[in-house]
């Protein structure tokens, strides 16, 4: 009845845990890598999934690309740093059977320095569980399922395991940044001075007003590290509407 799917490059230290959380509620297992380098394809194997090689199309195609391959009723996408709850487990047996929506929502619980936060990202709903044919993935970084039909939500978290450390998550940070510059000006989005100084410090705010503080100093440094990336993603933006104005390398 159900195919769980996950796109993967190098996730050896995710791929085994990620599987065991959906082995005896999935009927199978495809994994879509895009050219690992470690041992995830070998593990993923092991463990019984159906491994297909797909060079990079990008999010939402690769996903995509991905959920063509399930031959089951019903998709479950999944990141390979995700972990289904037991209670979620639960749930989406129960959501199955009962075959009351075409669409579910998942809460994702994001662990960072160490434990769950549970008031920073949280909840996050994102919709991750579908019938096939229903859902098609858009946006090429931050992307989503647009799914047809009547949507519901399910208890029980989806387990994010996102960073390896601090230093990853800048990293991921500054990478994010300039892929969503780049989108933004493709758009049509221009810069103005006052996205420098404004949008870095309400994205800081914004996180701590939603109840994040309360998960103590990792609240801070997340809406730090929020305020950081929207600081980065407007420079960008400047980077390249000056490398069109001027045409050449701004760095030579």
């Amino acid at each position: 009845m159900l195919s769980a799917v996950i796109i993967t490059k190098n996730e050896e230290n995710n791929i085994a845990r990620c599987i065991e959380s959906i082995r005896g509620i999935a009927a199978e297992i495809v994994v879509v890598d895009s050219g690992s380098s470690d041992r995830t394809v070998e593990i993923a194997r092991s463990l019984g999934a159906k491994v297909t090689h797909q060079d990079w199309l990008g999010f939402a195609a690769q996903k995509n690309f991905a959920a063509g391959l399930a031959v089951m009723d019903y998709v479950l996408m999944l990141d390979a740093d995700e972990e289904v709850s037991e209670t979620l487990r639960n749930s989406i047996t129960e959501a199955l059977l009962a075959k009351r929506f075409d669409g579910w929502e998942l809460n994702r619980k994001t662990y960072y320095l160490g434990d769950f936060l549970d008031h920073v990202w949280h909840p996050e709903w994102r919709l991750r569980l579908y019938r096939k044919g229903k859902g098609l993935f858009h946006g090429e970084i931050h992307e989503k399922v647009v799914c047809e039909g009547k949507i519901g939500r399910l208890r029980g978290d989806l387990h994010h395991y996102s960073y390896k450390g601090l230093k990853d998550q800048m990293l991921r940070l500054v990478r994010y940044a300039e892929q969503s510059a780049v989108l933004m000006h493709r758009e049509g989005k221009r810069f103005r001075f006052v996205n420098l100084f404004f949008n870095p410090c309400w994205a800081f705010v914004k996180v701590l007003l939603r109840g994040g503080i309360r998960d103590g100093y990792r609240s801070f440094l997340a809406a730090r590290f929020e305020g950081i990336y929207t600081f980065l993603k407007y420079a960008f933006l400047l980077e390249e509407e000056l490398k069109k104005k001027q045409g050449k390398n701004l760095w030579q």
